[in-house]
């Protein structure tokens, strides 16, 4: 008879995630950046912006000459000059003194703001009419402002979104060092499973599994690998799982992680080569029978086979282990959560993490959470769903009216 679970709690389990070394490294395109995580300390190699640049159309000015203008006594000055984009300004500006000055341009020597052009009038073609007082450094960005040349701007573990394709590309860099993306190997088993195109017959489901984790998998920014469905059988198991091993940086199996008889993972994981089961069961509802075996330096999983489960599991416990070997700096990775109010009690029991699926909705301006109960095999309770609701290992529920954090899908 098959031994129970040897159940670890959800933070002991995550802390394992260091033990699995960062997968390789290879240079890309920064068109073909995003969603990757740097593998390299980037640099500043000038000052952001190179120079002083208006925000505005309008007069670069002495901020001083302004003082005390307004509509009923503007302040007069002199038009030495206009400055377009691309320019170098070949003049100075002095007190008393304005230059025509374009969004973007570059300020002259001894200007120090920019009035609106709306906040002033022409009295002719060389003088104006200034209605409003402005500070030293108004509409204007300073050389250098943005970043210093030689500071560090983005640091080796970072996960590239579109605003860090944009800095790259301002400090010049078309290509840049990213860590590969994981290959995931995904593998359902079960003799009721069937492929999707096919029809269930009696005692038969199609394999949602393969298609929710590949496409968790995406998210995570990770490349998916699948083989298929597997039936209850040991060397069938094995075979497949070994072939996995070889091709993928980390695998998961869903379905047959549990204790039944014909539930064959733990015993496959087992016996591959260099196998260690460092978790057979984890205190979190949804996903108690969750494996998590290292063999040869990789992580092979094995999820239980209801699609909640198996998504929940992905979702709070193995993407922080695809992130890991991503080469995201575990240390400076951010969780959003949203706070709202709880519409009705939630019981729990204590020992164990319960993520309850939650629906946000926005009543008279508060935003509410309401659970969406149901058993882990019914995969519309994650459609309906916007994100989760943790309650801790040490709570016996959660009350009606309390300010809850819900974790977004």
């Amino acid at each position: 008879m098959k031994e129970f679970f040897n159940v670890m709690n959800v933070q002991d389990v995550l802390a394992l995630a260091e033990e699995f070394a960062p997968v390789g490294t290879e240079v890309v395109d920064i068109l073909e950046s995003a969603g990757r995580v740097l593998a390299e300390d980037i640099f500043s190699d000038m000052d952001l912006p190179d120079f002083s640049r208006s925000t505005m159309d309008g007069y670069a000015v002495q901020a001083a000459s302004t003082f005390g203008a307004t509509e009923s006594a503007p302040a007069y000055m002199t038009v030495v000059g206009s400055i377009a984009m691309g320019e170098t300004p070949a003049f100075s500006i002095r007190a008393g003194q304005a230059a025509r000055i374009s969004t973007g341009a570059m300020l002259p020597p001894g200007a120090d703001g920019v009035v609106m052009i709306e906040h002033t009038a022409c009295i002719d073609d060389g003088t104006i009419e200034v209605y409003r007082s402005i500070a030293p450094g108004q509409h204007v960005i300073e050389k250098g402002e943005d970043y210093r040349d030689g500071q560090p701007v983005l640091s080796k573990g970072t996960r590239i979104r579109p605003q860090e394709t944009g800095l790259l590309a301002a400090f010049g860099k078309k290509s840049v060092r990213v860590f590969k993306k994981p290959v995931l190997g995904i593998i359902s088993t079960g003799d009721e499973i069937v492929e999707i195109d096919k029809r269930p017959a009696v005692a038969q489901i199609r394999d949602i599994n393969t298609y929710t984790l590949c496409a968790m998998a995406a998210e995570s920014g990770a490349a998916a690998v699948t083989y298929g469905i597997v039936r209850d059988d040991y060397e069938a198991l094995f075979a497949v799982c070994a072939g996995a091993l070889e091709e993928c940086d980390t695998i998961l199996v869903s379905g047959g992680s549990s204790v039944g008889v014909r539930d064959f993972t733990i015993d496959v994981l087992s016996a591959l080569p260099e196998a260690v089961i460092l978790a057979h069961g984890i205190s979190i509802s949804p996903g108690k029978p969750t494996i998590l075996a290292r063999t040869g330096g990789k992580a092979f999983w094995g999820l239980p086979g209801h699609v909640v489960s198996a998504m929940i599991v992905y979702k709070m416990i193995v993407a922080h282990f695809i992130d890991r070997i991503a080469g995201v700096c575990l240390k400076k990775k951010k969780e959003l959560r949203i706070s709202a109010v709880l519409s009705r009690n939630i019981s729990s029991v204590t020992g164990r993490v319960d993520y309850v699926r939650a629906k946000l909705t926005e009543r008279d301006g508060v935003l509410t959470a309401e659970p969406i109960l149901g058993k882990s095999g019914l995969i519309h309770t994650m459609v309906k769903a916007d994100g989760l609701i943790e309650i801790g290992m040490n709570t016996e529920g959660l009350v009606k009216g309390e300010i809850v954090k819900v974790l977004p899908f």
